[in-house]
């Protein structure tokens, strides 16, 4: 029979309705369960997408003997982390506390009081490589419980005194109550260099995670101060990134990471974030540099996002599994992106397959599992070859794919996610005169505002098939979709979205802000965990926090509004005591100081919608690379009448579109060449 989980709207919790685990979703009523049996709370976390959940669901939620001892004494607890990130949050702090390391699945045993006491990720259907078996982690948690439940109980208390302690509201040391300062910011570039891998681009070795908002930062910090270390950082990861197996050579778009320093196997779920994030860095380092690559890497991600990702409603999907059917009936991780030779040569025959092969990297010996290889483009992309050779290859290819078995397909829309969608797809459409991916980007935001805002003030994490999810928006949903509306803002000069994005923000400064401008993960009335979450730092997205001081930033230069400037300014704070310790973790942090050092610059575009002249002078404002440049466009008329603040007493010069350009409270002569606007607004 189903479990309670069939009643849930999360696709990942909807996967395990049929478990003989007799499930719960976190609820109250699930630890009032525990308190009246007496028994301990067992809480898995996990995504959809996620390759170990499907493991561990496989290997030990569907065993009926395991699911026999789960219900005889424990209540099971099963949450998604992408529904729910205040709860992975909390509770992967301890993990991480506890353990040295975090990771999904989670495995968590908490006292009825919703009190962490044992932790793990994935663990084994056998004792293998050190690790017990699940079944051994059972027998030994229910043993415990029930002969040193003293013992446990002090456990407990110990981790979430802990827990407690960590906030960093009222604790920040007073350099961490101001932005950063220019040579804090050239501080952190050096760190950033010292880590650098200086052979395959980015941070670190394995696995290796695209890092896009540390190089938002870099490209940033070039555009102001020239420095052509921190561009090459960027130009040198990114050729790699795109070269490499992370990137999908026929369809487009990003894979979560590389299980290798070289980026040539990645884990291949498919992630909306990622590829949101990425697609606007590509935009930008060709707004940049120009790069051919840069361009055609932009718009196939974007393109994949609208392929594959969006939903009939409008939005955009959370995630593509990594997992397929091989063609027998077994889920493989990358079955459906792989190939071996004898598959190229089903598909386009000996001598275009032998090309294929040494063009994308294929190898007798494979360069993934079981003799498959994932595609890539060696080096400088493999031999010379005329274009349309290898655009027939990759299509040919591209319809081969299409007929195996599809990774499933998480439909969640998050709102946090498409808020990062709704910015990318606004700006690559904009910068290459893709007006369907702008159009993309105002459908996302619609669906926001229409089914995910309740009221003019409050978001829901999630929807799906059009109807909002029971979970309250977190800090990202709220600074991360204000980023969206004020970026298709800039590009569509409908002032309506800066008012959106303007009561986000607002809900923002009276729910999410301590007193002394630090940042909380949840509303203040939001469900109370032991721990009110507080991270500000990066994660696969922009931490909550810094992303605030962003959107912030951005909405107070566009209104003037002293109120949002000054909280902006305080929350970037925490970015002045860790730039420089741990540049990798709050690159976002790092890109919005780069903009309040710069200005950022203010851009006031008017002239009537239709006229060419207004076109070219929108059009070389939004392709200024001063950092965090705003952007406000309408056509001349009353004060009173004007939609954003920054186009207030902004009339034609001469009969002619202009265009503003402010900077620290003081405003150059107005421009009526393109040309003279593009030079002001380079870094």
């Amino acid at each position: 029979m189903p479990n309670r989980l069939a009643q849930e709207t999360s696709p990942y919790l909807l996967q395990h309705a049929d478990n003989p685990v007799d499930w719960w979703p976190w609820s109250p009523e699930a630890f009032e369960e525990a308190r009246r049996r007496g028994v301990p709370v067992l809480l898995s976390v996990g995504y959809s997408s996620c390759h170990w959940c499907h493991v561990m669901a496989d290997e030990s939620f569907a065993d009926p003997g395991l699911a026999g001892l789960i219900n005889d004494h424990f209540v099971a607890v099963k949450v998604d982390r992408e529904e729910r990130p205040d709860v992975d949050a909390v509770y992967m702090e301890a993990v991480q506390a506890a353990t040295g390391q975090g990771g999904w699945p989670m495995t968590v045993f908490l006292t009825p009081a919703a009190e962490p006491f044992y932790f793990g990720t994935y663990f084994p259907p056998e004792p293998r490589h050190g690790m017990p078996s699940f079944g051994q982690v059972l027998e030994g948690v229910r043993a415990a419980w029930a002969d040193r439940r003293e013992e446990v109980g002090e456990v407990a208390g110990r981790i979430v005194a802990d827990l407690a302690g960590r906030s960093l509201a009222g604790s920040l040391p007073e350099d961490g109550r101001r932005p950063p300062r220019p040579e804090e910011l050239h501080t952190a570039l050096m760190g950033l260099t010292r880590e650098f891998d200086a052979v395959h681009g980015g941070f670190g070795g394995a696995p290796k995670f695209p890092p896009p908002m540390v190089l938002e930062f870099l490209l940033r910090h070039h555009a102001r101060t020239g420095s052509a270390g921190a561009l090459e950082m960027v130009q040198a990861t990114c050729a790699a990134m795109a070269r490499g197996g992370i990137y999908d050579q026929l369809g487009g778009g990003f894979a979560r990471y590389s299980v290798d320093r070289e980026w040539i196997v990645p884990h291949f779920e498919k992630m909306l974030y990622d590829n949101a994030l990425l697609c606007r860095l590509y935009a930008h380092l060709w707004r940049a540099t120009g790069s051919d690559q840069a361009r055609r890497v932009a718009l196939e991600t974007a393109d994949f996002m609208v392929r594959e990702l969006r939903t009939d409603q409008g939005g955009f999907a959370s995630a593509l599994d990594a997992d397929s059917d091989d063609g027998t009936g077994r889920h493989a991780e990358g079955a459906y992106y792989v190939w071996t030779p004898e598959q190229l040569r089903d598909v386009l025959g000996e001598d275009d397959a032998a090309f294929a092969a040494a063009y994308f990297g294929v190898t007798e010996e494979g360069t993934f599992e079981e003799g498959a290889s994932v595609l890539q483009l060696p080096d400088t992309g493999g031999p010379l070859a005329d274009a349309g050779r290898v655009a027939s290859v990759r299509e040919r290819l591209l319809a081969a794919r299409a007929q195996r078995p599809r990774p499933g397909r998480d439909d969640k829309v998050v709102t946090s996610w498409n808020g990062l969608a709704v910015a990318a797809l606004a700006e690559t459409g904009a910068y290459f005169d893709r007006p369907d991916l702008v159009q993309a980007a105002t459908d996302a935001a619609d669906l926001l505002v229409r089914v995910h805002m309740d009221g003019q003030t409050r978001l829901h994490r999630t929807s799906r098939d059009g109807t909002a999810g029971g979970s309250t928006g977190v800090l990202e949903d709220y600074a991360n979709a204000a980023e969206g509306f004020l970026t298709l803002a800039s590009v569509t000069g409908e002032g309506v979205w800066v008012e959106f994005a303007g009561f986000l923000l607002d809900t923002v400064l009276v729910q999410f802000t301590a007193a002394d401008g630090t940042l909380y993960d949840t509303a203040a009335d939001a469900e109370k965990l032991i721990r009110r979450p507080q991270d500000p730092t990066d994660n696969a997205t922009p931490s909550g926090w810094t992303a605030a001081a962003g959107a912030l930033l951005s909405y107070g230069a566009l209104t003037g509004s002293a109120l949002h400037r000054d909280a902006a300014e305080r929350a970037l704070g925490i970015v002045t005591a860790l730039g420089g310790r741990a540049p990798r973790f709050i690159g976002w942090g790092l890109a919005v100081a780069e903009a309040a050092l710069d200005g950022p610059r203010e851009v006031a575009v008017v002239g009537p919608p239709d006229d060419p002249a207004t076109r070219a002078l929108h059009r070389a404002a939004l392709l200024g690379t001063a950092p965090g440049t705003v952007v406000a466009l309408g056509a001349p008329g009353p004060d009173d009448a004007a939609e954003v603040p920054l186009l207030m007493a902004r009339p034609l010069v001469d009969g002619q579109p202009a265009a503003y350009v402010c900077r620290h409270f003081t405003c150059e002569r107005p421009t009526t060449d393109p040309e003279e606007l593009a030079r002001r607004l380079r870094g």
